[in-house]
């Protein structure tokens, strides 16, 4: 039999982390834990980590659908659960939780190369919104720390200012030595995206996240047809929660890539029929977290390294907080890697 309660955690950044949408200088997360009633040794851990402002759930009874959950986890206590598609960030938790409690000692929830230490997975270096001279100085540590895809936040201050800080980039390293990713946050116009894409191709970006607010899919289909870089769907993927929905959408925007974060687009199951979608449709796609603990982020490095997938991942945020959890995860020369002799330690949540 098993028991479950919850527990909530508030991450403090290092420093204030701007997107489009805002600054982060902290974020929620509630944790899952579940114990075996015959030996409270037995546990596991999973995290629930909705963003304010993007996951619907908040808005949907989060609380009293996380009590739900622990006081009855006998009934929850299986993958699928269409109870759940509504609330992706406890679906999340929950299914890594359950995964965390089945290892046993071991914590390697997906046995791969990664987790034995012998591959490490692509990722980019994420580049915050601020002043010009914070940006420039952020791209700068990034390729001295190895990474050869960094990916900017853009959307926040003048879009010349944040051309120019990109063709500086492109002017010391070419295409075939960086590349470079933007994410807009839904933060362009629609009468200005096409120009705005159009001058971004002129530099060699690789693809844009999320270019204008989702819900104009009209005009977001529009421009995955006319766009000279691939558009990457994020935002405009949440609250397709059934099939059927996820399929509709994909066939309407026919977008280039999908970007998945299973905390906001439907756990790990869920992000699995999105995957099987792009799949069969050519598209590619590609996951990053959704500012997670290392709890979390651990759990999604993991999942990821069971696919073929050798596109740049968005999974390097371990290092964000102040008070972040002990990992095995550690980055070196721009891959996430995975330290097979790491000692687990139960995580404190004061």
């Amino acid at each position: 039999m098993l028991k479950a309660n919850y527990t909530k955690y508030t991450l403090h950044f290092k420093q204030p982390s701007g997107t489009s949408r805002g600054v982060y200088t902290e974020r929620d997360s509630w944790f899952i834990i579940i114990e075996d009633t015959h030996d409270p040794d037995v546990i596991g851990i999973g995290e629930c980590a909705p963003l304010p402002g993007l996951s619907q759930e908040l808005d949907l009874g989060f609380l009293e659908k996380i009590n739900e959950v622990c006081n009855d986890i006998e009934q929850y206590k299986y993958p699928v659960n269409e109870g759940l598609r509504h609330y992706p960030s406890i679906w999340m938790g929950l299914e890594t939780a359950l995964l965390d409690y089945q290892c046993k000692a071991g914590k390697i929830l997906f046995p791969t190369d990664f987790t034995e230490g012998k591959k490490g997975i692509k990722i980019n270096g994420l580049v915050w919104m601020g002043k010009p001279e914070f940006m420039r100085k952020q791209v700068q540590e990034k390729i001295d720390q190895g990474y050869n895809c960094i990916k900017l936040k853009i959307g926040a201050i003048d879009f010349k200012t944040e051309l120019s800080i990109i063709n500086d980039i492109r002017k010391n390293h070419p295409i075939g030595q960086i590349q470079i990713r933007v994410d807009a946050n839904g933060a362009f116009k629609a009468e200005n995206a096409m120009a705005n894409l159009e001058a971004l191709a002129k530099l060699g970006v690789h693809s844009i996240e999320q270019p204008i607010a989702p819900g104009n899919m009209h005009k977001l289909a529009q421009l995955c047809e006319e766009s000279p870089i691939p558009i990457a769907l994020d935002e405009e993927l949440i609250g397709h929660s059934s099939l059927s929905e996820k399929q509709q959408l994909v066939d309407e925007v026919k977008p280039q890539f999908l970007i998945l974060k299973p905390s906001l687009h439907g756990s790990l199951t869920g992000c699995k029929e999105w995957i099987n979608i792009a799949n069969s449709k050519n598209i590619g796609w590609w996951a990053t977290s959704a500012l997670e603990s290392n709890i979390g982020l651990n759990a999604i490095a993991q999942w990821v390294s069971t696919y073929p997938n050798n596109l740049h991942q968005g999974l390097g945020t371990g290092q964000l907080f102040t008070n972040n959890f002990d990992s095995p995860l550690f980055i070196k020369h721009g891959q996430l890697m995975y330290d097979e002799n790491h000692l687990s330690v139960r995580p404190h949540f004061t």
